[in-house]
C-alpha cells in the first residue's frame, strides 16, 4: 500500500523504457487493486505480466471490500500473491483460508504465488521445518498434479522482510532444500516447483542471491518501488 495511481503510472512509464530483452526472466508486477486496471492496460503486450497482491476465496456475493478472481481476470491479471506474511500476521489469515484461495485461483486458471515462511521466534525454537510443512501441506495435499505444475512458492523468512537483515546464503540454500523435501514427501516432483526467495532482496545483494542453488527467482518488496533498483535486479539475473 505504497503507490497512488499516478505513482504507478510513472513507474510503468519508466519501466517500459528499459531494455527488457532477457527472455529467460519472467517479470510480474503486482500493484494495489486501485492501480490494476490502468497498469494492466499499460503493460498489455509488453511481456511484463500483471498480478494481484491478494484475492478473496469467494467468487461473488456480500463480501464488502473483497475482490474476486473474476474481477482480477477482467483487468488482465495472470498471477495472484496469496498467503503473504503480512496477510498471515497482520490480517490473521489461516492456512485453511489460504488453501481455499489457492484452489479458487487455480480453478479460475490463474497462477498462485504461495508465500510461506517462519517468524524469528519459530526459527529460534527450531520450528522452521514444522511451520513450512504445515503451510505447504494445507495447500498441496488438496490439489491435482496438473494444478501443482502451475504453482509458484515464495519463501519469505518473516524475520528478514523489510528489516534490512538478509538470511545468509547457507540458510536460504538449506531452507529451499527443506521446501523441496517437504514437497517430495507430499508426493509431488519438487524439481518442477519454482521457488522464489523474498527477504530484503535489493540491487546490492541480488547477484549473490541469484547464484544460490534452488533459488529460481525473487519476490521483491521495497526495492520494487524504485524502477531503477528494480531494473538493476533484473539485469543481475
Amino acid at each position: 500500500m505504497n503507490f497512488t495511481l499516478s505513482n504507478a503510472e510513472s513507474f510503468i512509464q519508466n519501466w517500459e523504457n528499459k531494455s527488457l530483452t532477457n527472455t529467460s526472466v519472467k517479470t510480474v508486477i503486482c500493484p494495489s487493486f486501485t492501480e490494476l486496471s490502468k497498469v494492466g492496460q499499460m503493460l498489455n503486450g509488453s511481456g511484463t505480466e500483471l498480478g494481484a497482491q491478494n484475492v478473496s476465496e469467494e467468487s461473488k456475493g456480500a463480501f464488502t471490500g473483497e475482490i474476486s478472481c473474476e474481477n482480477l481476470q477482467e483487468m488482465g491479471c495472470k498471477w495472484v500473491i496469496v498467503g503473504h506474511s503480512e496477510r498471515r500476521g497482520i490480517m490473521g489469515e489461516s492456512d485453511v483460508k489460504i488453501a481455499s484461495k489457492v484452489r479458487r485461483i487455480l480453478n479460475k486458471n490463474l497462477f498462485p504465488i504461495l508465500c510461506i515462511g517462519e517468524t524469528i521466534e519459530e526459527r529460534n525454537e527450531g520450528k522452521t521445518q514444522l511451520v513450512l510443512s504445515r503451510q505447504l501441506s494445507a495447500v498441496i495435499e488438496y490439489i491435482s498434479p496438473a494444478d501443482f505444475n502451475r504453482m509458484v512458492v515464495a519463501y519469505e523468512p518473516v524475520w528478514a522482510i523489510g528489516t534490512g537483515v538478509n538470511a545468509t546464503v547457507d540458510i536460504i540454500s538449506e531452507t529451499h532444500q527443506k521446501i523441496r523435501n517437504i514437497v517430495s514427501e507430499l508426493g509431488f516432483n519438487s524439481e518442477k516447483l519454482p521457488i522464489l526467495y523474498g527477504g530484503s532482496v535489493s540491487d546490492s545483494n541480488a547477484e549473490e542471491l541469484a547464484k544460490i542453488k534452488g533459488v529460481d527467482g525473487f519476490l521483491i518488496g521495497g526495492a520494487s518501488l524504485d524502477a531503477e533498483k528494480f531494473y538493476s535486479i533484473y539485469k543481475q539475473l
